[in-house]
């Protein structure tokens, strides 16, 4: 009888005293949060909650925490492949410890979470600086403003967590609203804010929608509360913001906005108004003309009293997908929609496939999910709003070693499953000589030099004194 041959080889299995590092590629978050000084940023906002005597920094418990989702992680507990690892993530604090921290930290949630945001905010601008121009603001202006994104998401809860509730979907959970910085074609994206509220919160509260917006605009580097921000910023989100108070307000602030807008139940009649030769074929996601889609401006057909001076109104209409079901403002077999800016330079079909760009938000949102937003792990609704504030490091410190580190490359758009599956868990072993530590990457992992490559640009970035503008 012939043996069969194994697909893969057999090996004995054991346990034993050796130098390899797990999660040896986290190396590049550790420098990265180096580089952005948020260890001293967070250590000297959470210093009121630094007990006397204490071993561990509640900033370094809150950072490890935050690289333990960038890794993979998404429960307090996962924070032990950090404690395994003490020659590359430091002390790292046992599992009471760390959920008395976050206890600590909730018990003033309004104070510790704006502590977190001042940290945040104060290394978003020295990343930026030393980004130079490949920092979001390089060369920013109203012609072509840093956008921020605005979109909500459902968290589903499998437990009766505090302020869970049925949603809109008919599912039970929380209904957070989430604001990004889109990095553009050739980046990712940084979350600016996240607002956790209960499950059966309004998708188009205006309150909201400001108050997360001017949480946002606080993250921006030379911010200064107070001021009008103007059009070099522009607010980008779907019809759930079409509303008279957060337009009013956006308009107020002297911001750009590119807005979702409802169409009345009058709109065939009203396309048929336009000439055909009016509707300018539109764009596809390359700049080019897409065939099947065309778009043409609506204000003057539109009573648009009430809203504010300057709106325009731009429909996009195109051929439905297959199977897509045909609302009552669509006319001659034919998808309509529209949306509100005050931009008033561009052609059409450039403001049209800006705003269509907003979907960008969806991918932010995958990959804070894909971070530690898909389940909130703890009970009590302040314990998960702090738990938002650490998804949101995590995201960031993903795009900002991504913004630093993996520039021109093809890693620079990456999102956190690959990262992790191609450079966050190439084995390395760990070596010491002298008073140095030696982090072995193993030569033939296939993205071991990227990974070495990284580590160098992080280091070169920070040899010499950066400043942050002022």
């Amino acid at each position: 009888m012939k043996k069969r041959s194994r697909f893969y080889p057999r090996v004995q299995v054991d346990t034993a005293e050796v130098p390899a590092v797990g999660s040896a590629g986290g190396v590049l978050l550790t420098d990265t949060v180096a580089a952005a000084g948020l260890d001293a940023a967070l250590s000297a906002a959470l210093t009121p909650w630094r007990k006397p005597l204490a071993i561990h920094d509640p900033g370094k418990v809150v950072l490890d925490l935050a690289l333990t989702l960038a890794l993979g992680g998404d429960c307090l507990a996962d924070i032990a492949l950090l404690r395994a690892e003490p020659g590359v993530y430091g002390p790292v604090a046992s599992d009471p410890t760390v959920s008395r921290t976050i206890d600590a930290l909730a018990a003033d949630a309004p104070a510790a979470l704006k502590a977190i945001n001042t940290a945040r905010a104060a290394a978003r601008a020295q990343v930026w600086a030393l980004a130079g121009e490949h920092a979001p603001d390089h060369a920013a202006d109203a012609a072509a403003p840093l956008t921020i994104d605005i979109d909500a998401t459902l968290v589903t809860a499998h437990s009766e967590k505090e302020q869970a509730a049925p949603t809109f979907k008919r599912g039970f959970g929380h209904h957070p609203l989430c604001s990004f910085l889109d990095h553009g074609a050739e980046g990712s994206g940084e979350p600016l804010a996240v607002m956790l509220r209960a499950g059966n919160a309004g998708s188009n509260t205006a309150a909201d929608h400001i108050a997360l917006t001017r949480q946002a605009l606080a993250q921006l580097p030379g911010h200064r509360p107070g001021t009008r921000p103007g059009r070099k910023i522009l607010i980008r989100t779907d019809g759930a913001g079409a509303s008279h108070k957060f337009l009013d307000w956006l308009a107020g602030q002297r911001l750009s906005y590119s807005i979702g807008f409802g169409l009345p139940a009058n709109t065939a009649d009203l396309l048929t108004q336009i000439p055909a030769e009016v509707w300018t074929p539109a764009y596809d996601a390359n700049d080019q003309i897409r065939d099947g889609a065309w778009v043409a401006e609506l204000t003057g057909l539109l009573d648009l009293t009430g809203w504010p001076p300057g709106m325009r109104v731009i429909a996009r209409k195109e051929r439905p997908h297959p199977g897509a079901q045909l609302r009552i403002t669509d006319a001659d077999g034919l998808r309509v929609t529209a949306f509100a800016t005050n931009t008033t330079r561009g052609q059409l079909p450039a403001l049209e496939l800006r705003h269509r760009r907003r979907a960008r938000a969806e991918d932010r949102i995958r990959c804070a999910k894909d971070t530690g937003l898909t389940n909130l792990p703890l009970h009590d609704f302040a314990q998960n709003q702090i738990w938002c504030a650490i998804v949101a490091l995590a995201c960031e410190l993903t795009a900002w070693m991504q913004m630093l580190a993996l520039t021109d490359t093809a890693a620079r758009r990456w999102e956190p499953k690959r990262l992790r599956t191609r450079l966050f868990t190439v084995p390395a072993t760990l070596a010491r000589t002298g008073r140095r530590r030696l982090l072995h990457l193993a030569e033939h992992h296939p993205w071991a030099v990227v990974v070495r490559d990284a580590v160098g640009r992080l280091r070169a970035l920070t040899a010499g004194p950066v400043h942050a503008p002022g």
